[in-house]
């Protein structure tokens, strides 16, 4: 994927109750102005589509009366209602408690030069072409302290021109960076252990090779360990590089913000983030070295796991006890798909390892495995499970309701999105920019009628192995 600029744009760092002028009529100006004809076509369409659903839903209002009372009439669509509305019930009342943690979140402020901790950065490379050069250089120009600081480049085996630009950076930043090549392909996971072995730093950071970070981002990312003993991990705050052009990086930067600027500052009150991004992410080393045997020799159903390697190792760092925390003043620009087959691979691993760790969380979050309150953690793995047990049983309905009353299940599903995703757009309107938080509208149709199948189709294939998205030379 191209990248044509190293200085990515929407860096605000406003609170959510932002109070940067807001003009409706001037968001909408803007987003005309800066989006394309299939952009406008895309979002028109969506709101076309909402309030058609919107008005099939006033006009059909006897038929969902007389279907919901066909459901209660059978033993297996009450159990399902039940089932469905204690769900609902759940998960609403959970989304308000997150509500409430996220008003308490506070990023914690860089410490000064002298405390911060010697930092090693581990920057995986496979296929990126020019691109890690740019990865590279954006660390380097970091104002954290430059003898605190050791920089590994490790070519993953790479078939492109990725080495390459590897030793350009090296002509450039000397002994600052030290570069590897391994002989033969063989998976991220390897490439960071190879890494965590070698680098000599009191924390560790990895960084994707496809990411741009900003120059307060490696100090702001390594202070919790400085302010809090008891932090084994810290992950960043992930925003989309690429969504200048292409529609799907657009509605993946409102969700990105969504998920980690609302979803992990929420959890990072419980001291306990789920999972420290692949594309930014900070460990202490004791920590580390804690896990790294049992890491780096992880297996699911006998094969080796070659996949979720951020989301094993924040797994293994919680059972340890440690905190895991969120910054969000830590933030790394990272490229995602453009095309929707590279968009479904890239879940369906997401999906497969979440499979994986939910099980492997299920081990230990209900015993006595860190000091202090452990209702947190507990309460995001039942919220993350409910999403995978329930996958089956909503999939099933989903068809079923589809071949019974299409027109029914069409317009309800809509105006559910459009209600749904409204807190979304909110979000991203008073975080960021307003003509850009639409977007939010046009992911959750897609993900609704074109990625559905992902989490069903990753609990049956969570045995399978394989990165997917990195099989074939990028062009840059």
């Amino acid at each position: 994927m191209e990248n044509t600029s190293t200085k990515p744009v929407h860096e605000s760092e406003n609170s959510f109750q932002s109070t940067k002028p807001f003009s409706f009529v001037k968001s909408i100006r803007t987003f005309f102005e800066t989006a394309d004809a299939w952009g406008v076509f895309v979002m028109g369409s969506t709101f076309v589509l909402m309030v058609g659903a919107a008005y099939l839903v006033y006009i059909l209002q006897s038929d969902f009366t007389q279907f919901n009372i066909e459901r209660k009439s059978s033993w297996l669509g009450l159990t399902f209602m039940t089932i469905a509305g204690g769900l609902f019930l759940f998960k609403t009342t959970f989304f308000l408690y997150t509500l409430y943690r996220f008003f308490k979140y506070k990023a914690i402020d860089s410490v000064t030069d002298e405390e911060l901790p010697t930092c090693t950065v581990i920057v995986p490379a496979y296929n990126e072409g020019k691109q890690v050069w740019h990865t590279l250089m954006s660390l380097a120009d970091g104002d954290f302290p430059k003898e605190k600081l050791q920089l590994l480049a490790i070519d993953d085996g790479s078939q492109d021109d990725t080495w390459h630009w590897i030793k350009e950076a090296k002509k450039t930043l000397g002994d600052s960076l030290t570069i590897h090549k391994q002989p033969k392909n063989m998976g991220k996971r390897h490439a960071l252990y190879h890494g965590f072995k070698e680098g000599t730093g009191e924390i560790f950071v990895t960084v994707d090779s496809d990411s741009i970070v900003k120059k307060d981002t490696l100090r702001n990312l390594v202070s919790p360990f400085v302010t809090n003993e008891k932090c084994g991990a810290v992950a960043g705050n992930i925003r989309v590089l690429n969504n200048k052009k292409a529609l799907l990086p657009k509605m993946l930067d409102v969700s990105f913000v969504l998920s980690f600027e609302f979803v992990r500052s929420a959890e990072s009150t419980f001291n306990s983030v789920l999972c420290t991004p692949g594309a930014l992410a900070a460990y202490r080393r004791t920590a580390v070295f804690g896990c790294l045997d049992e890491w780096i020799n992880q297996t699911f159903m006998g094969q080796p796991s070659d996949i979720g390697e951020d989301r094993a190792m924040t797994n293994m760092i919680l059972k340890q006890g440690h905190h895991v925390l969120f910054q969000r003043n830590a933030i790394a620009y990272t490229n995602v798909p453009e095309q929707y087959k590279g968009l479904y691979k890239m879940f369906i691993r997401w999906g497969r390892s979440n499979v994986r760790e939910n099980i492997a969380m299920s081990k230990y979050v209900f015993k006595n495995f860190r000091e202090g309150s452990k209702m947190g953690p507990r309460l995001l793995f039942l919220s993350q499970s409910s999403k995978i047990v329930m996958s089956y049983p909503f999939l099933i309905f989903m068809l079923f309701f589809i071949l019974t009353h299409p027109l029914l299940f069409l317009s309800s599903t809509l105006l559910s999105i459009f209600i749904l995703s409204t807190f979304p757009v909110i979000f991203y309107a008073k975080r960021y920019e307003f003509s850009e938080s639409f977007w939010a509208y046009s992911y959750s149709i897609l993900y609704t009628f074109g990625l559905f199948w992902i989490t069903p189709y990753a609990i049956a294939t969570a045995n399978k192995r394989g990165w997917l998205t990195r099989g074939l030379p990028q062009k840059k």
